[in-house]
């Protein structure tokens, strides 16, 4: 397949997913544009690849990417120097398995950290006002009180966010940020000494979100300064300038107070998820160290943890034999077996067609 000498990603530079495949592509070396999406562009993209979210990659042939997961896997089967991916399929496991945490667990207190406080809502609202929404025809106070309200309904309310929530949702903030201090004090990255697909699946909303955004910034600044190196460490990194520097044999010691936040939250909020959605639910409950939430159900996410489980009992007995040594709660968690199939016919592959995107599901 003849590769695009520049793709056109299109997102916004304050966008969670944009961020995370902006720093991969920068760091990977391969040249890319970025086109900021106003609403006409989003419902271009939306309807090239019959699913409307960002970024989208525009191929140089016409055809399509979606979802930063899968576009990241896609592109390192085509550009194999420097991979992202560990050799010893144990850590290439938890790479893979920390992308899944950073994307899903983050995703709720980034929002919440941007739309809850006014000072953040502000420049927000006045951001996406002044760019996505500047080809609506309407008054710019008009426009920034829209995206204000829209943001605040389906990111807060409609995502279990109340006052008897919100407390803990910073929670889910501040324990992650402990547990990434305790790693990056240590290493320059978050397996060990090299970028790796983990360090990405954080990035999304360490950098667009808690990095960029004023409250949780000055949070990031004064509570975890290694977290607030590595993040300007990461988007200034070369790949090919680690390409003679080994992954760990070993998997970091350093990484059991996050990985105590994986098992202990992460997992049983996505096996709830899952759950509902094998009941036909549209909603389901989570308790968070005694904090109730009432969400509604992801059948993205519970394809992602189905994934993820299968990668698991893929795994040889020796590689999960290591795994458990360091983890013991791994085997019981992502040995449950899938009694319902989610469907997502999402692709990493270039699509030229939205009737192969057809049937995605959410």
């Amino acid at each position: 397949m003849e590769q695009p000498k520049v793709l056109k990603v299109h997102g916004l530079d304050l966008s969670y997913f944009t961020g995370k495949l902006e720093a991969y592509l920068r760091n990977k070396g391969l040249p890319y544009e970025l086109i900021e999406m106003d609403t006409r562009d989003f419902k271009r993209c939306g309807k090239a690849t019959g699913v409307a979210q960002m970024p989208q990659v525009e191929w140089a042939n016409g055809q399509w990417l979606s979802d930063t997961t899968l576009i990241i896997e896609f592109l390192e089967t085509l550009h194999t120097q420097s991979s992202v991916l560990p050799e010893k399929p144990a850590l290439r496991f938890m790479a893979k398995l920390l992308e899944d945490f950073g994307d899903e667990w983050l995703w709720r207190p980034a929002l919440y950290y941007r739309w809850a406080n006014s000072q953040d809502a502000r420049l927000m609202s006045h951001r996406l006002a002044d760019g996505m929404m500047s080809d609506v025809p309407l008054p710019f106070f008009m426009r920034r009180w829209a995206i204000l309200n829209r943001q605040r309904f389906f990111f807060l309310w409609q995502d279990g966010v109340r006052p008897g929530t919100a407390k803990r949702v910073e929670g889910h903030f501040l324990e992650t940020l402990d547990a990434l201090e305790n790693i990056l004090k240590k290493t320059p990255f978050v397996l060990g000494h090299k970028p790796s697909l983990a360090d990405y699946g954080l990035y999304g909303s360490m950098f667009r979100h808690f990095f960029c955004d004023p409250t949780p910034a000055r949070i990031m600044r004064l509570r975890a300064p290694a977290v607030h190196e590595w993040v300007a460490r990461l988007w200034n990194t070369r790949l090919e300038n680690y390409a003679d520097v080994a992954f760990e044999n070993d998997i970091p010691a350093a990484l059991v107070p996050l990985m105590n936040i994986v098992t202990g939250e992460f997992f049983p909020y996505m096996l709830a998820n899952e759950k509902a959605i094998e009941n036909r639910q549209s909603r389901f409950e989570f308790n968070s160290k005694g904090t109730l939430f009432k969400l509604p159900v992801q059948r993205y996410r519970a394809w992602r943890f189905q994934r993820l489980r299968t990668r698991y009992q893929a795994l040889d007995q020796s590689t999960q034999a290591e795994l458990n040594a360091h983890f013991p709660e791994l085997a019981a968690q992502l040995n449950k077996p899938i009694l319902t199939p989610i469907e997502c016919r999402i692709a990493g592959l270039p699509i030229s067609s939205p009737s192969k995107m057809k049937g995605r599901t959410w």
